[in-house]
């Protein structure tokens, strides 16, 4: 693998520990700056909010930048976003800086993806975008919890002032180790949102919404269920959230090949296997190991759904994958907004600590669904029953364009050629 992918993965380091260190910050904040807990939450909130408005605006605003030019001004922004937190007097100020930070997060994760692909032969393009996401799980294994246990000892500020210095070293990083990447001539905004509109985008953008809203809906409350549920101490919590992290990074191994062997199976078998573990936790929080070994594998089959997602709208977007890729993080960012909230309502109701993995079953089988349903309509005459990255039959592509993994070439690359698929039907390489 390239070292440019490198630079990309110690990027998304610094995004997965901002975006998660303020759930164990909140009662530092609430005390530092005299307001209550639940007040100090909308700060969550504040950085979603930002994901979901910078991924489109900043994509399109971005769309004529060369891809390494664009990296480096998003985690600038990135940066910029956290030393203004650091230094906020007061709490409006430090909502704007989880605003702000949160800006480049999806259109990082869009251009990044677009260039990791653009950085392997073909075949290998979904390990190489699980490559870049590998920061963003490693975050959550050492990142969270130190930057946590940080803000406990020298105050949330020093946490915010660390993540700045981390997006300083990414940028040192991206302008080392990327090349340099032309934007195609003909990339524009128009063809970028022509491209948004695709039935297969949006159906997989919908997936993203309700399927990985499953995962959120128990992991914003599972502080709250290793204690009141599973019986563990407070001291346990970060074991608890680090065993997440862990079961998130070996989902984003395995997401990797298995995208690029068969991305559609990849993914209903990812949110079926969510579906199912889902179910089954609430009866293993009463034996410790059991429920410990829940937590490792809700991580890590939760995580094994975002890499097929990603690679499926870049796919299905043809040669305007940008804006569809920022837009797959907004949608995981709703996911998360709206699992959390279910999660809430169900606990709220009386149902008890373990209820949010049921109401996450829920929407995991409807993310299912609408996966499946996206597979059918995909199917048919010189449609793809399947989706898979590598096809032996045909020379690689040129290592600066190679193809995308449905076969479509991107940009300016070699067209895609055709072999005979599964079910008779004349199928592009490649799928």
């Amino acid at each position: 693998m390239p070292l440019a992918l490198l630079a990309l993965a110690v990027s998304a380091f610094g995004i997965g520990t901002t975006e998660f260190v303020m759930m164990g910050l909140l009662p530092n904040v609430a005390d530092d700056l005299g307001t209550s807990v639940p007040t100090a939450g909308y700060l969550v909130s504040a950085y979603a909010i930002g994901v979901v408005l910078g991924a489109p605006l900043l994509t399109g605003l971005g769309s004529r930048v060369p891809r390494k030019k664009m990296l480096l001004l998003l985690m600038a922004l990135f940066t910029v976003g956290n030393l203004a937190s650091a230094l906020a007097p007061d709490f409006g100020w430090l909502l704007a800086g989880r605003v702000l930070a949160g800006l480049p997060h999806g259109a990082f994760f869009g251009v990044g993806a677009v260039v990791a692909a653009r950085l392997v032969a073909e075949g290998r393009q979904a390990r190489a975008v699980a490559t870049m996401f590998l920061g963003l799980t490693v975050a959550n294994i050492v990142g969270v919890p130190a930057a946590t246990l940080l803000g406990q000892h020298l105050g949330w500020r020093a946490t915010f002032l660390v993540v700045a210095v981390i997006g300083l070293t990414a940028m040192a990083a991206l302008a080392r180790l990327v090349p340099t990447i032309p934007v195609e001539a003909h990339q524009d905004v128009r063809r970028e949102l022509r491209a948004l509109g695709n039935r297969q985008v949006l159906l997989g953008l919908l997936t993203a919404v309700f399927g990985f809203a499953g995962v959120f809906a128990v992991y914003s409350y599972l502080s709250a269920m290793t204690t009141k549920a599973m019986g563990f101490g407070e001291s346990s919590v970060t074991v608890v959230l680090a065993l997440f992290g862990i079961g998130m990074t070996l989902g984003a191994l395995a997401a990797g090949p298995l995208t690029d062997r068969a991305l559609r199976p990849t993914l209903y078998g990812s949110l079926g296997a969510l579906a199912v573990i889902l179910v089954a936790f609430p009866f293993t929080v009463q034996v410790h190991w059991a429920a410990l070994v829940m937590v490792v594998l809700l991580g890590g089959v939760g995580f094994m759904t975002t890499t097929p997602l990603q690679m499926l709208v870049m796919n299905k977007a043809k040669d305007a994958p940008t804006l569809a890729s920022a837009s797959n993080h907004s949608a995981f960012n709703l996911a998360n907004a709206g699992g959390a909230w279910l999660g809430g309502v169900a606990i709220a109701a009386g149902w008890g600590w373990t209820s949010p993995a049921f109401v996450g079953a829920v929407l995991a089988v409807i993310g299912l669904a609408i996966a499946a349903a996206a597979g059918f309509l995909d199917r048919g005459p010189g449609r793809a029953s399947r989706v898979v990255a590598a096809n032996h039959a045909r020379p690689a592509p040129s290592p600066t364009r190679p193809a995308f993994q449905d076969g479509t070439a991107t940009p300016g690359g070699p067209a895609a050629t055709s072999t005979p698929g599964p079910s008779g039907h004349s199928t592009p390489s490649g799928v």
